[in-house]
């Protein structure tokens, strides 16, 4: 094999819990291996300290009053790991091992010196570094050890206080004539070093401050005019959310330096800041990788990367400190920002966000940036109380939307400033570079947030999740392996669906066997007592007396409805017929109770105009228990902004119109939205409403509405119906006398359904590649309605690969006539093919419309 070049280099840096295992040090082994190999290179290894160690030196250097028995327990650990290795620590360590205990006596210790607490913080990686660099030759490998200190000057920078001249320096990041030369002088052919030190001007260590470890490896890809910095952490990468709090966080494939700076600066914790713009400037490609996961493609970062707009990413920081700053003279007095800035600079303190008006200014202070104390902040106080009124708000959390393009997205963001619009914002920030959109809300608002807006960003299509070129798979699916979706019904009907297609006539075919089978699913949740179907998500007949067969009754939202159904099943018994209407006009409830079904009511109003329709009647009552849920605002249908259901606190007076009636109230019901995801949902709504059931006393049947989701998106987990029933199995057994009911719509039917369209027209305008069909929003209204993801697939060519990127559109004159962006569709789509759309059984049909007098499709049913 080819000697690997002299002037080529691939520098790998691998944090602390990579360098903390034997096998770790044996991935470090082949990868460093592998990558000279591959790229006929020289590697250069910087390593961290062993996870913890840092911290310990820290509090060592601080002036800790056990340092000394700490320093026992760091020499005891580091022996210990060497012997795990097979190693001598004696041979191996026992000069850095020395090194460390001396600074226990140096003299220096007593002052607590810069110095001297730089000396201490470096210990770790030289450490490291010293046993790894003895593993790896001890394994056979051409490894070399070498003392970054020889390598990285600190920088004397203007205003720079002494401690961050000593403890968080920046280094010369471009070589000399000789540098690279003199580097690549050393053998052997690969070699490790440490990160997190340089070298000082006065020849002593200085240390780099956090993220320091990243930062080197930069530095050193940078003065080599390196191929690619590799940063192998414990993660595979960036994620569009910290995935601890969002399970669904997907991985970021690519970045450009700018994107990837904001996403780490924001939040992101897998790569510090200020290890970016060394390999920028220097146009050195960077790398995120997982040591455990070395196949998983990780997040490049580059100059190369095609801007894709959309938010990338979404941060939260928290103990973020607002000082706010407040005075009627400020308005247009020359020299007052001056004069406030100056005493922050005095007391050491970086602003991150800036928000004015007339007359307030407010900042924020973020602690990973700044030593923000008590003590601090209340000489910052004083001080600028000499020219304003302060008020200091803290803890605050930081939530942040990263992404090219951001003032391009503002339209896509109406859910998530709905959301923030429910708590407190103290400040709003967007970035002049157009980079960033932040809102600082109190830090005990912030939790449980981040899985919300990430889902409303996702929804609204700001965060091009299924774009490959930018997104990879989910943090649940690399964790815990993809749950597939089993295939459906319709890739096995391909030849009765095409003999069903028609050119200019839309047509929706109903799969039977499905819905069974989705009737059987719930059949199964054994707690439950009565299941009724929503027929307004698709009230064909032969899907009403599929589910009337299996067991099902049926709830009805209008007299239209309940007509309806008593054509379809003359026979049915009115007692499993649900009438639940909304702002209905009286006719409707007298219609209902003349047909003997069971009404609902959800207004106080309605008992007190109408006496006469509800005297001695039993009803059900739809109490809001104020909160929704739901995959979309529109299908939200609790809280305050919704107009359905009796808010709590009108119980009481509906109690008491419902007596004045004598009126019976024999159920209790609540649905507060539909493809809601978290499976515990209905188990909570049936718990708060066997509470007002317990207060009534008349109740027989507690109905915990619909809303079951079913997996619309390639990555969409499949709804855990098992978990779901074995939740409402354990709450009911805590309320064994109330009858459980349910209502279901779309988990029924949707899934069976597909809508077959033909395509018109193939169209390239400005780059984007548009397939025009026969159907369009007025013929599958939850796209444009709901911003509803439904899979495209173009059924003539089924086979074909999806080699082409497209927008599928309609021929309604709407901008909004649009079934799906940045599509895959093989590329040889053309007029006359049979275009299929996924799992339309639900509110398809039901709301297809004649508008611009285009007809309505056509509905099939399959055995």
């Amino acid at each position: 094999m080819q000697s690997p070049s002299d002037d080529r280099w691939i520098v790998l840096k691998f944090g602390g819990t990579s360098v903390s295992r034997r096998h770790r040090w044996d991935t470090i082994g082949r990868l460093a291996k592998r990558r000279a190999a591959e790229q006929d290179a020289r590697v250069l290894v910087v390593v961290s300290a062993l996870s913890g160690v840092t911290n310990e030196l820290t509090a060592i250097a601080d002036g800790a009053v056990d340092a000394a028995a700490r320093i026992v327990a760091l020499v005891e650990r580091h022996r210990r790991f060497a012997g795990e290795l097979d190693l001598d620590p004696d041979l191996v360590l026992c000069g850095r091992l020395a090194a460390l205990q001396a600074l226990a006596s140096d003299p220096r210790a007593a002052a607590r010196t810069l110095a001297w607490q730089a000396d201490v913080l470096g210990q770790g990686e030289l450490l490291s570094s010293t046993i790894g660099a003895a593993y790896l030759a001890a394994q056979g490998l051409d490894f070399g050890w070498c003392d970054a200190r020889d390598w990285l000057d600190a920088l004397e920078l203007p205003n720079q206080s002494d401690w961050a001249a000593r403890l968080s320096v920046n280094c010369r990041r471009e070589p000399d004539g000789g540098w690279r030369a003199r580097f690549a002088a050393q053998a052997p052919r690969m070699l490790l070093t440490q990160g997190f030190i340089a070298r000082h001007s006065d020849g002593g260590t200085a240390i780099l401050g956090r993220g320091g470890s990243d930062t080197s490896a930069a530095y050193f890809g940078a003065l080599l005019g390196a191929r690619r910095v590799e940063i192998w952490t414990d993660v595979p990468g960036m994620f569009s959310a910290n995935p601890r709090d969002v399970p669904d966080a997907r991985l970021i494939t690519r970045l450009d330096y700018a994107e990837a700076q904001e996403i780490a600066t924001t939040g992101a914790k897998v790569l510090h800041p200020r290890s970016i713009k060394p390999c920028r400037d220097g146009g050195v490609p960077m790398a995120i990788l997982d040591t455990e996961r070395p196949d998983l493609p990780g997040t490049a970062i580059d100059a190369s990367a095609e801007p894709v707009p959309g938010v990338k990413a979404i941060s939260r920081r928290n103990g973020i400190v607002l000082v706010s700053m407040e005075g009627i003279g400020m308005w247009q007095q020359v020299g007052f920002l001056a004069d406030v800035f100056e005493r922050f600079k005095r007391h050491g303190l970086s602003v991150d966000l800036i928000g004015s008006s007339e007359t307030n200014v407010t900042v924020s202070l973020d602690p990973s940036e700044n030593l923000v104390s008590t003590d601090v902040l209340a000489r910052l106080s004083d001080d600028l109380a000499e020219v304003c009124r302060v008020k200091v708000i803290a803890p605050c959390a930081a939530i942040t939307l990263v992404g090219r393009g951001m003032r391009s997205l503002l339209h896509k963001l109406s859910d998530v400033w709905a959301t923030f619009g429910r708590e407190r914002v103290h400040l709003i920030s967007q970035s002049s570079n157009d980079l960033n959109l932040t809102f600082v809300i109190d830090e005990a608002d912030a939790d449980g947030l981040l899985p919300v807006l990430h889902a409303e960003l996702i929804e609204s299509g700001a965060m091009p999740v299924f774009d490959e070129t930018v997104f990879g798979p989910s943090w649940r699916e690399i964790a815990h392996g993809r749950r597939e979706r089993a295939p459906q019904w319709w890739q096995g009907a391909r030849d009765s669906l095409l003999a069903l297609a028609e050119p200019g006539r839309p047509h929706y075919v109903y799969h039977l066997p499905t819905v069974r089978e989705r009737a059987a699913a719930l059949d199964a949740a054994t707690a439950i007592d009565r299941r009724f179907f929503a027929i307004k998500a698709n009230p064909h007949p032969a899907i009403l007396r599929t589910l009337v067969d299996a067991g099902f009754g049926l709830e009805c939202v209008s007299q239209g409805e309940l007509d309806h159904v008593f054509e379809v099943l003359p026979d049915l018994d009115p007692a499993r017929v649900l009438f639940t209407p909304s702002f209905a006009p009286r006719a409707e409830y007298a219609a209902a109770y003349a047909r003997g079904v069971t009404v609902t009511v959800d207004n106080v109003e309605a008992l007190r105009n109408w006496p006469e329709i509800f005297r001695g009647r039993d009803l059900w009552l739809r109490l809001d228990l104020g909160r929704g849920d739901g995959h979309h605002a529109k299908v939200v249908t609790g809280g305050a902004a919704s107009k359905f259901g009796l808010a709590l606190g009108a119980f009481d007076a509906f109690l008491v119109a419902a007596a004045e009636v004598d009126a019976r109230i024999t159920g209790i019901h609540a649905h507060l939205g539909s493809g809601i995801e978290t499976v515990a949902h209905w188990r909570e709504v049936y718990a708060e409403l066997a509470g007002f059931a317990d207060l009534v006393g008349t109740v027989d049947t507690i109905d915990i509405g619909g809303g079951l989701p079913i997996p619309y998106r390639p990555d969409d987990v499949p709804f855990d119906i098992p978990a779901w029933a074995a939740g409402l199995a354990a709450i009911k057994a805590e309320y064994p006398r109330y009858r459980l009911a349910i209502e279901p719509g779309r988990y029924l039917v949707a899934e069976a359904g597909v809508l077959l369209t033909t395509v018109t027209q193939v169209v390239d305008k400005l780059g984007t590649r548009r397939v025009g069909v026969d159907a369009g929003m007025h013929s599958l209204m939850r796209p444009a309605l709901y911003d509803a993801w439904h899979g495209i697939h173009n059924l003539s060519r089924l086979d074909d690969p999806d080699g082409a990127t497209v927008e599928v559109v309609g021929p309604i004159c709407e901008s909004s006539d649009v079934f799906g962006t940045r599509r895959r569709l093989p590329a040889a789509t053309r007029e006359g093919d049979t275009v299929l759309i996924a799992d339309a059984g639900a509110y398809g049909f039901v709301m297809a419309n004649t508008y611009n007098l285009r007809t309505l499709p056509q509905q099939d049913v399959l055995e």
